[in-house]
Parts: structure tokens; sequence; C-alpha cells
């Protein structure tokens, strides 16, 4: 199993882990995000860990009960939003049975996505983009009618979504190296430099083998490179500038489709997942479908929404408000 690493940080503990409190996780295949928040706005315990999609990680039962416990006994209630469930029966009633096991007080269990949807809107009307390691669309009505687009995984879909970026990046740069493609040449040296490969052909091709076969989680790595692919656009790099267009333009399809199949054409949409740090990215896709809205709360944040519902605290906008800035002075956007 692949040893845990979490970065913790503590604020205010007196207050948080001692006096009533409400707790998210938020778990993708990258990473998993828990989050405790005190009945006075306070945000007290975060611990971040590896990713939590039990499509993708073996290890996703161990990485769901570490961080479970690690709740401080004070909590009144959890949400969880972890990729994956949903998607089988079976699946999902083992992610409950973690959790039920670990924690006695009342919880809830949704996608990360459908978590995510919450906290862009509030709990109100409209359809989230989200793009991580995998891509999906989410759009609600706000009355409980739920449309999901896309979020078929690695082997079927996720177009558009960081690991689908960093693999059409690698599939470039092979076509590069045996001289399939020679028209975008300029894009082999600055993105093998990225790597940490040589750049001469022959070199660099074993290197990537080597790279290659020291791959312990392949999907989260390769996700990982789309950042390099971003940076290299933003750059004024053309073949860059063409990938992530054409990410643009696969994840623009999902809000096509989620609004069409909920007749909600006039529906806002608004975004979540590290791949829309592509300030290319998100200009691409903001030409074809206008400016987004802004986010009211970051995916964990749609978990703490779902939680303080769920302890009885009945969160008004205000209330919203007041979380969305503690977890922006907390550092946690996305």
């Amino acid at each position: 199993m692949t040893a845990l690493h979490p970065i913790i940080k503590i604020s205010s503990p007196a207050s948080v882990m001692t006096a009533p409190c409400i707790a998210a996780i938020d778990g993708g295949g990258t990473k998993t995000l828990l989050v405790v928040l005190g009945r006075d706005g306070t945000v007290g315990l975060v611990v971040r860990s590896s990713g939590s999609n039990p499509f993708d990680q073996s290890d996703w039962q161990s990485v769901l009960q570490s961080l479970l416990t690690q709740i401080p006994a004070t909590t009144a209630a959890l949400s969880l939003g972890i990729a994956g469930y949903g998607e089988t029966r079976v699946l999902s009633r083992k992610q409950e049975d973690v959790v039920r096991a670990a924690f006695e007080r009342p919880f809830s269990f949704t996608s990360d996505v459908e978590m995510a949807c919450t906290g862009a809107f509030g709990g109100h009307a409209g359809v989230l983009l989200l793009s991580g390691t995998g891509s999906v669309a989410w759009a609600t009505d706000g009355r409980g009618g739920q449309i999901k687009v896309g979020g078929w995984g690695g082997l079927f879909g996720d177009e558009g979504s960081a690991f689908w970026i960093g693999r059409q990046a690698l599939s470039l740069l092979t076509m590069l190296l045996d001289g399939r493609n020679q028209e975008d040449l300029a894009f082999l040296a600055p993105f093998a430099n990225v790597m940490g490969l040589p750049s001469a052909p022959e070199a660099c091709g074993a290197a990537l083998l080597a790279w290659y076969g020291t791959l312990e989680h392949p999907r989260a790595r390769v996700a990982a490179l789309a950042r390099h692919v971003s940076d290299l656009a933003e750059q004024g790099l053309e073949p860059a500038r063409r990938l992530m267009r054409e990410a643009a333009n696969h994840l623009g399809s999902h809000i096509d489709a989620a609004k069409r199949r909920s007749s909600g054409t006039s529906l806002p949409w608004s975004y979540a997942g590290g791949t829309f740090q592509s300030s290319f990215l998100r200009g691409v896709i903001t030409a074809r479908h206008g400016s987004p809205v802004q986010p009211r709360l970051p995916p964990v944040g749609g978990g703490l929404l779902n939680a303080a519902r769920l302890a009885g605290w009945n969160p008004d906008d205000a209330w919203i408000d007041r979380t969305s800035q503690a977890l922006r002075d907390a550092g946690l956007t996305s």
C-alpha cells in the first residue's frame, strides 16, 4: 500500500475541536480533502491526502479510514462527496460501510461532482462543469432534479480532463519521437524539459519508457502533466495551445449536452477542478458559452453546506457568504 503523507493544518483548535462543528470530505482521483468547520464559522482541521476514487485507487479505503479517524468527537454531521459514488450499487455500499463503521453520527454521501455543484450554486439551479483528473458535468434544477453528462472514466471518456490532456501530450510526444508527426517539433524540447527528460529523440524515448516503468499511480501522474501543457500554452506554444483548445471544446460539449437534456438553455454554468486553473482553458470555454458564474463555495464547501443542513443549522445566504470567505482565508478555493 502506498504510504499516506497528509498535510495537516489546524487553526483555532480550542474552538473547533471542543465545540460543535461539522465536517466535509471531498475525494477525487488525485487528492482527498477533509475540512472541519466550527459553529462560529471558524475553519479548523484541514487534512489533505491522496486520491480516494475506488475505480483507480486500490487503497481508497485506507485513505478514507485515515481521514475519518481525525474527525473531532464534537462533529454533529459529516458530508462526503467521493468520486465513484453512485456508479455501482455494490461499490457505493462499500463506501458507505467504511464511513458507517467509523462515524456514528449523521452523514450524507454524494458523488464529488454533485457536492461541487451544490457548492458552486449554493443549492440553486445551474450546470457545474468539473474537470480534474476526470471530467463530468452536473446539472441541477435546484429542486432535486439532477442530470449527469460524462464522468465515464479514463477508459471510456474523461475528455478534456487533466488525464486526457496529459495523455494527449504524451501521445504527441511519442509521435514526434518516432517521426509520425513532423509539424509540431516545437513541442518536443519544451515538454521533454518540464518532464525532466532529454530532448534528443533517442535518449528521450528511452527516458520516457523508464519514467513509465516506475509509475505507481499512472492516472494521477499523467493528469499532473496537464499543468505543464497549460503553462506552455499560455507561453504561446502553438501545439500546446491546440491541445488546450481541444480540451476546452470537449468540456464545452458537456455543457451543451447538460443544458439540452435539462431543457435549461438559460441555466448558468460554473466550474470546479484543477484543470480550470488554466486561464487559457477558461478563456476558450467562456468565448463559446459566456462568462461562468463564480462558484459561491468550493467543492468541499458544498459538503459543508450539506452537513450544516444535516446538523440542523439552517444555513442561509449570509452563512454561505461567511463560509466562502472563511474557506478563502484558509486557502481552500478549489
